[in-house]
């Protein structure tokens, strides 16, 4: 049914989980996969007491760094499990829009990824990269809520248009 999926990363124990299911789902339906994961970097701040400079060409090597440890993480998983796999670092600042470009890209028919849950001010704070997916793509989104929390089970949604 689905040929490609794109499974974003951000590195955390909960996007892990999202990507062993996603590579299951993988297995089971014969699909490959594209790994993403979205280096966003940090906005500029200024402190109280002093400033810190700090050089933007270094910070986007590290991050690129790290993002490239978590697509290889996947990949490694993917090989082993015996399924395709594709490998995506990017650096963007919007995850959301990283997202949704690499889908289309990438020919893919189905994002698997994961979402923290956050609601109220932490929601409002963080924002949601999921619910900003979900509100746009035109290809089903497959979310996995963490455990212990209300409404845990995989959902499955697709954006109206």
């Amino acid at each position: 049914m689905y040929k490609r999926i794109l499974a974003p990363t951000d590195g955390s124990d909960l996007s892990a989980a999202a990507e062993r299911a996603a590579i299951d789902f993988a297995r089971a339906n014969g699909s490959a996969i594209v790994a993403l994961a979205v280096a966003q970097p940090y906005l500029p701040t200024t402190a109280i007491d002093g400033a810190v400079a700090i050089d933007p060409a270094i910070e986007a090597e590290t991050l690129m760094l790290e993002a490239n440890r978590h697509v290889e993480r996947i990949a490694a998983a993917a090989r082993a499990a015996g399924v395709a796999c594709t490998t995506v670092a990017t650096i963007a600042h919007s995850a959301s829009q990283a997202i949704l470009e690499h889908a289309g890209k990438h020919g893919c028919d189905l994002i698997f990824m994961a979402t923290h849950g956050r609601r109220g001010l932490t929601r409002l704070l963080l924002g949601s990269v999921t619910q900003d997916v979900l509100a746009a793509s035109t290809v089903p989104v497959l979310v996995l809520r963490p455990q212990g929390k209300p409404g845990a089970a995989a959902q499955a949604g697709t954006p109206s248009p």
